[in-house]
Formats: C-alpha cells, structure tokens, sequence
C-alpha cells in the first residue's frame, strides 16, 4: 500500500517551481547578455561598414570631381594658348589634347558614384556632363577658325565663349563638391546618432539584465534561506528523533537488564532452590534405602539428572544475569564468563585489568560485560581460535575494553557480518548509549581485536 503526503508533495512541487524559476531567470539574463553583445557588436559592424563605404564614394567622387575641373581649367588653357598661336600644326596638338581631356572628364563622369545617392545629386552629375560637352564643342569651334586673329579678338572669344563654359562647368562641380560635402558630414551625424541610439539599446537591454539578475539572485538567496531554515529544522527534528530513539533504547536496555536480573533470581531462588531440596530428598531417600538393605540405584540416576537440571539452571541464570557482576563487581563476572568459555570451547583465556580499584557506574558495568559478552560469543561461534585476552583499563574519565583472539580473522570491508551481524549491533549501540566509541580490526588469518570506550559518566541518550 502507497501512502502520499500532501505536504510532502507540495513541498516537492514548490521546490520544482522554485528552481523552475531560477532556471528560467538565469537563461532569460544569460539571453539577454548575449543578445545585447550580438545586437550591439553587428550594429556597430554595420554601422563602421556603411561609413566605410560612404567614405571611400565620397572621397572617389572628390577624386574625378578634382580631375573634371583639372581637365576644364586645362582645355581652357589650351583653347587660350591655340588662340594666341594660330599655327596649324600648333593647333591641330592642342585641338588632339583637348579632345583627349574630353574623353578623361567624360570617362571621370561615368565612372562617378553619388555619395548618398540622391535624385539631385545625379541630376548635377547630368547637369555637369551637359554643361563638359557644351564647353568641348564651344572649345572646338572655336579652334576652327583660331588663324588670323588679333589679340584683342582672341580675348574677346575667350571672355565671351570659353569664360561662361568654364566657370559655369567648374560652378556644377563646386555645387556638386559641396552637395558631396554636406552628404558626408549628413551622413557622418547620422552614424552618431545610429551609434547613440546603439549604446542606448544596449545600456537598456544591460540594464533589464541586471534588474533580472538581482531578481534571481533575491530569489536564489530567499530559496536558499528557506532551504536552510528547513534544514536546520530537519536537523533539529531528526536530532530529537535520534534522541528519542536512543532513549528508547536504553530504556528497553535497561528494562531487558531488569527482566533478565528478575528471571536469574527467580531460577536461582526459586527454579534452584526446588531442584536443591530434590537432591537432599533424593539423598536422604538413597541413604534410607541402603540401610534397610535396598538398591539405590534409580535414585542415583535421579540424582544425576537433578545434579544436570541444576548445572543448566544456574548456567542460564549466570547467562541471564550473573550474580558476580552485582556482588563483586566487573572483573570478576568477565573472570567467570571467560572460566566457563576455556572449560566449554578449550580456549585459553585470560584476564588483565588496569586501574579499576573501585566499582563502576552500572550502566558502565553491563555495558562493559554484555559487550565482552558478545565479543567471546563470537570468538566461540566464528573465531577458531586458540587463546583470547580481554584487557579493563581504567583511564581518568573512561573505560577501554579490549577482547583479541588469534583465530581466522576476516576482511573487514567484504565480511557481511561485520556490517549486519546482531551481536556487533548490539555492542555498537551500547558504546554509541553511552557516549562512547567501537571500532574493530582485523585481517585474514591475523586474528581479531575489538576496543571500546566507555566513558565513566555516559551521557544515557
């Protein structure tokens, strides 16, 4: 049968939607981040390669801009100096390096590129180009009929035809110079402003990251405050129960003592006694028998089955709970126990005791015994061994009990009953009653030594 707790559950789901929200704050910051790094890095990307690309046309068209006025202020010259030197062949040269600087401003035109674009800066450009070939045929006819005139006719014809040609030609492309000018820096004030309106973005964008960061990093550090306030309670709670289970313990401990003291009486005292006075009867029968001339021969077997019944009764009494320990005290109950394992098992055993001139506490004392209790047990039981030694020593505040045999060890960390036998449990959960320490060592074929720590006044948890 599976039982559910509602508050477990939802303690789980608001966990869940806790780190749900976490999770989700984190990515929507780390999104946020990268997108205002990308957004940021491709607008000034496009933003460097649009000035790049309006810098390179602009200064392209001041180039051929420069090379048309060049050429118009040089075929002026040449139509003035043909003008003045009216010989045929001297014409014929200058009318060729005219046509020559025609075709460099025509193919400077062509090769024109609008800074921006514009509808008014192309129909400059066609303005330019109309106003270039006016000014190259004026310039041809006029070198038609160049011989044969005064100077005064030579600067009449360069003031009244080739003058207004050029200076309107040269008056296009200073507008148009100036149009490119005006483009550029337009152009350059609008990269600012892209370039503001960019870092503006970004310092928003950056801004609703922080403001989502510190929100997560609220949420995280009230997540984990409750966290620790559960856990501290958590603790708290299983530390009480931990409490409460030990002093549970000790009680059934303790009430086991008790119940075994008052059943190792009752068989002493009562069980004992009975089977005592059976034997005297028995005895006094056999004696009665004999001096009337009688066999006494199953009353002998009676005797020995009743001296039998006795033995076993008082080897559970001294098992339940041994007298020795109450009335002469721990040594001397371990002494006794160790007695009877050398006479059942053919064991050596053997006895050292240092500074224990005077009794223990109680609980001291059984814990002491019950635990060399079931040290000898499982030397008995698993050990094969040959000799076995306890040492009681008596330090300032606490009691070491030591128990080695020389039997076939184990390995420790594979050996299933170091870690699930009752025996050892029940020798761990007395020491850990008490306040005290267990441990064990031991490897194949070296035998085993088992050291506990009692302190003198345990705290009973």
């Amino acid at each position: 049968m599976r039982i559910t707790i509602p508050g477990m559950k939802r303690a789980q789901i608001e966990r869940l939607s806790v780190r749900s929200a976490l999770a989700i704050g984190f990515c929507v910051t780390l999104g946020l981040w990268l997108y205002t790094g990308y957004a940021f890095t491709q607008r000034i990307e496009m933003v460097r390669r649009d000035a790049a690309d309006v810098a390179a046309r602009y200064t392209r068209a001041q180039e051929l801009l420069s090379t048309v006025r060049a050429q118009v202020l040089l075929s002026s010259v040449r139509v003035r100096d043909a003008l003045l030197n009216p010989d045929p062949a001297s014409v014929s040269e200058y009318r060729g390096q005219i046509e020559a600087s025609h075709r460099i401003i025509t193919m400077a035109l062509a090769d024109y590129e609008p800074v921006m674009g514009s509808s008014v800066e192309s129909d400059q450009i066609s303005k330019l180009l109309a106003e270039v070939d006016q000014f190259h045929e004026t310039s041809i006819g006029v070198l038609t009929d160049a011989a044969g005139r005064s100077p005064a006719a030579v600067r009449e014809i360069l003031n009244r035809r080739i003058a207004p040609r050029r200076e309107a030609a040269l008056s296009i492309s200073e507008e148009i110079q100036v149009l490119n000018r005006s483009a550029f820096i337009q152009q350059q004030t609008d990269i600012a402003e892209i370039h503001r309106v960019a870092e503006q973005h970004s310092r928003q964008n950056l801004g609703f990251a922080l403001v989502i960061g510190l929100g997560v990093l609220l949420m995280t550090s009230l997540y984990a405050g409750r966290l620790e306030a559960q856990l501290r309670l958590q603790l708290e709670r299983d530390a009480r129960i931990s409490r409460e289970l030990q002093n549970t313990a000790g009680k059934l401990m303790n009430a086991q003592e008790e119940e075994r003291r008052t059943i190792a009486r009752e068989l002493h005292d009562e069980v004992g006694q009975v089977l005592t006075a059976i034997k005297v009867e028995l005895a006094l029968a056999q004696r009665s028998i004999e001096t009337s001339g009688g066999s006494a021969a199953p009353l002998i077997e009676a005797q020995t089955i009743t001296d039998g019944a006795l033995q076993t009764v008082r080897n559970l009494a001294q098992l339940l709970h041994p007298a020795a320990l109450d009335d002469l005290g721990l040594p001397a109950a371990i002494d006794a126990s160790l007695r009877g394992l050398a006479r059942r098992q053919n064991i050596r055993a053997e006895l050292q005791q240092m500074g224990i001139a005077e009794r223990l506490p109680r609980d001291v004392e059984v814990a002491a015994y019950r635990i060399v209790q079931e040290a000898i047990t499982n030397v008995a039981k698993h050990a094969r061994a040959t000799q076995i030694q306890v040492r009681l020593t008596h330090l300032a505040d606490r009691l070491v009990v030591e128990v080695q045999d020389n039997g076939v060890g184990f390995d420790p960390e594979n050996e299933a009953r170091v870690k699930g036998g009752l025996g050892l449990i029940n020798v761990r959960d007395r020491a850990a009653r008490l306040g005290g320490t267990f441990s064990m060592l031991s490897s194949p074929g070296q035998g085993t030594r088992l050291v506990v720590e009692l302190p003198e006044r345990g705290v009973l948890a």
